[in-house]
Protein backbone atom coordinates (compact mmCIF):
# COMPACT_ATOMS: atom_id res chain seq x y z
CA UNK A 1 0.00 0.00 0.00
CA UNK A 2 1.31 3.46 -0.92
CA UNK A 3 2.10 5.80 1.99
CA UNK A 4 1.21 9.44 1.43
CA UNK A 5 2.37 12.19 3.74
CA UNK A 6 -0.32 14.63 4.82
CA UNK A 7 -0.13 17.70 7.03
CA UNK A 8 -2.96 19.31 8.95
CA UNK A 9 -2.77 23.07 8.42
CA UNK A 10 -5.68 23.59 10.80
CA UNK A 11 -6.45 21.66 13.97
CA UNK A 12 -10.07 21.23 12.77
CA UNK A 13 -8.98 19.51 9.55
CA UNK A 14 -10.06 15.92 9.00
CA UNK A 15 -7.91 13.37 7.24
CA UNK A 16 -9.41 11.91 4.04
CA UNK A 17 -11.49 8.77 4.50
CA UNK A 18 -12.85 6.04 2.23
CA UNK A 19 -16.48 5.01 2.24
CA UNK A 20 -15.57 1.34 1.75
CA UNK A 21 -12.47 -0.83 1.42
CA UNK A 22 -12.92 -0.93 -2.37
CA UNK A 23 -13.54 2.81 -2.83
CA UNK A 24 -11.06 4.49 -5.19
CA UNK A 25 -11.75 7.96 -3.79
CA UNK A 26 -10.94 9.40 -0.39
CA UNK A 27 -13.49 11.90 0.90
CA UNK A 28 -12.23 15.44 1.48
CA UNK A 29 -13.87 17.45 4.26
CA UNK A 30 -14.60 21.17 4.48
CA UNK A 31 -12.39 22.94 7.01
CA UNK A 32 -13.99 26.36 7.39
CA UNK A 33 -14.53 28.75 10.30
CA UNK A 34 -18.17 29.37 9.48
CA UNK A 35 -20.78 28.02 7.09
CA UNK A 36 -20.44 29.10 3.46
CA UNK A 37 -23.55 29.64 1.35
CA UNK A 38 -23.02 29.11 -2.36
CA UNK A 39 -25.48 31.14 -4.39
CA UNK A 40 -27.12 29.52 -7.45
CA UNK A 41 -24.77 29.10 -10.41
CA UNK A 42 -21.77 30.50 -8.51
CA UNK A 43 -18.55 29.08 -7.10
CA UNK A 44 -16.95 29.36 -3.66
CA UNK A 45 -13.52 28.12 -2.60
CA UNK A 46 -13.74 25.71 0.32
CA UNK A 47 -10.56 24.82 2.18
CA UNK A 48 -9.76 21.36 3.50
CA UNK A 49 -7.08 22.45 5.98
CA UNK A 50 -4.74 19.83 4.50
CA UNK A 51 -1.52 19.81 2.50
CA UNK A 52 -0.53 16.57 0.79
CA UNK A 53 2.77 15.25 -0.55
CA UNK A 54 1.79 13.20 -3.58
CA UNK A 55 4.64 10.92 -4.71
CA UNK A 56 6.48 11.75 -7.92
CA UNK A 57 4.88 10.05 -10.92
CA UNK A 58 1.39 10.52 -9.48
CA UNK A 59 -1.12 13.33 -9.03
CA UNK A 60 -4.12 13.90 -6.83
CA UNK A 61 -7.34 14.08 -8.86
CA UNK A 62 -10.15 15.91 -7.08
CA UNK A 63 -13.52 14.63 -8.28
CA UNK A 64 -17.13 15.35 -7.34
CA UNK A 65 -18.76 13.16 -4.74
CA UNK A 66 -21.60 11.51 -6.63
CA UNK A 67 -24.15 11.93 -3.83
CA UNK A 68 -23.34 15.60 -3.32
CA UNK A 69 -23.56 16.29 -7.05
CA UNK A 70 -26.78 14.31 -7.57
CA UNK A 71 -28.62 15.37 -4.41
CA UNK A 72 -27.30 18.89 -3.78
CA UNK A 73 -26.04 19.98 -7.23
CA UNK A 74 -22.56 20.75 -5.88
CA UNK A 75 -19.42 19.77 -7.80
CA UNK A 76 -15.86 21.01 -8.29
CA UNK A 77 -16.03 24.01 -10.63
CA UNK A 78 -13.23 22.70 -12.83
CA UNK A 79 -14.90 19.24 -12.87
CA UNK A 80 -11.60 17.50 -12.05
CA UNK A 81 -8.91 19.25 -10.04
CA UNK A 82 -5.31 18.28 -10.68
CA UNK A 83 -2.98 18.46 -7.68
CA UNK A 84 0.59 18.01 -8.87
CA UNK A 85 3.20 16.07 -6.91
CA UNK A 86 5.25 19.22 -6.24
CA UNK A 87 2.33 21.26 -4.81
CA UNK A 88 2.52 21.64 -1.03
CA UNK A 89 -0.20 24.21 -0.35
CA UNK A 90 -3.66 23.70 1.08
CA UNK A 91 -6.03 21.58 -0.95
CA UNK A 92 -8.91 23.92 -1.76
CA UNK A 93 -12.01 22.82 -3.66
CA UNK A 94 -13.72 25.41 -5.85
CA UNK A 95 -17.27 24.15 -5.28
CA UNK A 96 -19.88 25.15 -7.87
CA UNK A 97 -23.64 25.21 -7.28
CA UNK A 98 -25.43 24.00 -10.41
CA UNK A 99 -28.91 24.49 -8.91
CA UNK A 100 -31.32 27.42 -8.73
CA UNK A 101 -31.26 27.30 -4.91
CA UNK A 102 -28.56 28.48 -2.47
CA UNK A 103 -26.59 25.60 -0.93
CA UNK A 104 -24.77 25.79 2.39
CA UNK A 105 -21.54 24.00 3.26
CA UNK A 106 -20.75 23.42 6.93
CA UNK A 107 -17.42 22.68 8.56
CA UNK A 108 -16.83 18.92 8.36
CA UNK A 109 -19.06 18.33 5.31
CA UNK A 110 -17.66 15.95 2.70
CA UNK A 111 -17.11 18.18 -0.34
CA UNK A 112 -15.15 16.15 -2.91
CA UNK A 113 -13.10 13.01 -3.30
CA UNK A 114 -9.39 12.59 -3.90
CA UNK A 115 -8.10 9.81 -6.15
CA UNK A 116 -4.35 9.20 -6.42
CA UNK A 117 -3.49 8.49 -10.05
CA UNK A 118 -0.32 7.76 -12.01
CA UNK A 119 0.53 9.71 -15.12
CA UNK A 120 2.90 9.21 -18.02
CA UNK A 121 5.35 12.03 -18.70
CA UNK A 122 5.43 12.84 -22.39
CA UNK A 123 7.57 14.81 -24.77
CA UNK A 124 5.75 16.39 -27.68
CA UNK A 125 7.31 16.15 -31.13
CA UNK A 126 5.98 18.41 -33.86
CA UNK A 127 5.53 16.64 -37.21
CA UNK A 128 4.21 17.65 -40.63
CA UNK A 129 1.84 14.67 -40.90
CA UNK A 130 0.20 12.18 -38.54
CA UNK A 131 -0.32 8.49 -39.30
CA UNK A 132 -3.60 7.53 -40.98
CA UNK A 133 -6.42 5.77 -39.10
CA UNK A 134 -9.82 4.48 -40.16
CA UNK A 135 -11.53 7.23 -38.15
CA UNK A 136 -9.27 10.03 -39.35
CA UNK A 137 -10.39 13.49 -38.21
CA UNK A 138 -13.99 12.42 -37.50
CA UNK A 139 -15.04 14.18 -34.33
CA UNK A 140 -18.12 14.42 -32.13
CA UNK A 141 -20.60 11.67 -33.02
CA UNK A 142 -18.61 10.45 -36.02
CA UNK A 143 -18.56 6.84 -34.78
CA UNK A 144 -22.27 6.74 -33.91
CA UNK A 145 -24.66 8.29 -31.43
Amino acid sequence: MMKIQIKKLNEKAQLPTRGSSAAAGYDLYACIDEAVTIAPHTTEKIGTGLAVAIPEGYFGAVFARSGLAAKQGLRPANCVGVCDADYRGEYIVALHNDTDQPRTVQNGDRIAQLVIMPFLPAEFEEVDELGETQRGAGGFGSTGV
